[in-house]
This record gives C-alpha cells, sequence and structure tokens, in this order.
C-alpha cells in the first residue's frame, strides 16, 4: 500500500504531545516505517503585546494532527490506543483518507505564503466606519475610519478630542470593529 494522509483528533491541547509521543513511538515499533511525517497546521498571526506587535504561531485546527502513514489495522490500533487520542476522523470504522484537493489547501494555508510578515491581518475595514481603539494613548477613544491602507496595515481615523476631529494613523490590530 501507499502511504496517505489521516487526520488524527486528540484532546484538548494536546496535539504537541501526541506528535512527539507518534514520533517516538514509531521507532519502537516494528511496523513504525509505515508511518510518515505528522504535522500539527500553524499559521503566523499578528498580535499587539504590550504595545508591541508580534507575529505569533497559532493553531490552524485545535483538537487536530495529520498524520502521514500506510495505515494497516495493527498500526491503526496501535496508534488509536495512545495517550490524548481519540480517534481518526473517520466515515464509520475506517479512517478518512484525506483527498489532494483537501491536502493542497490545508498546506499551502500552513505553507510559505503565510509565512510571509508582511501579510495583511484577516480583519477588513471601509472608510465610514465606527470603530474603538484598542492600543496606544487613544485607547477606549471611538472614531471614525477616513482611510484604510491594506498594503501597510494601517487606517487613518477621525477621533474627537477636546471638540475637535483629530486624524491618527493606527495598525489594524489597534482598533476593533464595534
Amino acid at each position: 500500500m501507499a502511504m496517505h494522509w489521516y487526520v488524527i483528533t486528540t484532546l484538548s491541547s494536546h496535539e504537541d504531545k501526541v506528535k512527539k509521543l507518534i514520533e517516538r513511538q514509531k521507532e519502537k515499533w516494528p511496523d513504525g516505517a509505515k508511518v510518515g511525517q505528522v504535522k500539527i497546521p500553524l499559521h503566523e498571526v499578528a498580535e499587539l503585546r504590550g504595545g508591541k506587535k508580534r507575529v505569533v504561531k497559532k493553531k490552524l485546527m485545535p483538537g487536530y494532527v495529520f498524520l502521514e502513514a500506510d495505515l494497516t489495522d495493527e498500526l491503526h490500533q496501535k496508534i488509536r490506543t495512545l495517550p490524548g487520542i481519540m480517534g481518526f476522523v473517520s466515515t464509520g470504522t475506517e479512517p478518512q483518507v484525506l483527498s489532494e484537493e483537501e491536502l493542497h489547501s490545508l498546506f499551502t494555508e500552513m505553507g510559505p505564503a503565510v509565512q510571509d510578515e508582511k501579510q495583511a491581518p484577516r480583519i477588513f475595514f471601509s472608510e465610514g466606519e465606527i470603530v474603538r481603539i484598542i492600543d496606544g494613548p487613544f485607547a477606549n477613544f471611538q472614531g471614525t475610519i477616513d482611510d484604510v491602507n491594506p498594503e501597510k496595515g494601517k487606517v487613518r481615523v477621525r477621533v474627537e478630542i477636546f471638540g475637535r476631529a483629530t486624524p491618527v494613523e493606527l495598525d489594524y490590530l489597534q482598533v476593533s470593529k464595534i
């Protein structure tokens, strides 16, 4: 048989433990050569912490681990009984094999295009929209968006200060929709 990709469901927040456990166990099993790659789908997200922009890796699909294997009944049973594993995603009793289209869409989501730090956050704003400022010197103020610059991930917000409208340029991460 050939190697195929399968999806394993895990206990919440046990994805890393399950991945390491499978990788350790495959060295010990006589049929461990039938286990290929083990992946946790991650993507990079820009966050604002302490006034600083940081790029952190977050799980794309929490509770799931992807396994490449030539899955026999014996190997299926060994993997399924490991601690932290709930089971395989299946249609009945047999684990479901991921199609090429599903693999391509998942791995391109995790791939090099996601690793580009200049990628704008997936938050979209439009001119005239009212937003709340959540970080910086104008935190908790409300304002109206005057201009959106998706290339830089910035918006210009008109804020009412002392009875005067003042334009303030902010990062996407410093504002939230109301």
